[in-house]
């Protein structure tokens, strides 16, 4: 899969997705895109999964309209990502597309 990551997403997340394309929106210049034309951009360029740390996405953003798959982890804290990193990586691995998941990190 191809997965874009968010501004904060930490970039180390990605060594747990082997197996799958990982850019970050940074990295493709993208980082002044605000949410709505982030993920517009990410389906563009043929984008299935986006993950962030933004919460209130699914308030900001009307996400029915989207094909783009979208992982929301609850916390920017690398360390703690790190103890929860099987089920980031499972709720990756299962996105479907459109779909939306949150992932609570303690």
């Amino acid at each position: 899969m191809r997965i874009l990551f968010d501004q904060g997403t930490p970039a180390p997340l990605r060594h747990a997705l082997t197996g799958h394309a990982v850019e970050t929106a940074f990295e493709l210049g993208w980082a002044t895109l605000q949410n709505g034309a982030l993920i517009a951009a990410a389906e563009d360029a043929g984008f299935e999964v986006f993950v962030t740390t933004d919460k209130n996405l699914k308030y900001q953003q009307n996400l029915e309209a989207r094909s783009i798959s979208i992982v929301v982890l609850s916390t920017t804290s690398w360390p703690r990502i790190q103890l929860a990193l099987p089920d980031v990586v499972a709720a990756v691995e299962s996105a479907a597309p459109a779909g939306y998941s949150e992932v609570a990190i303690k």
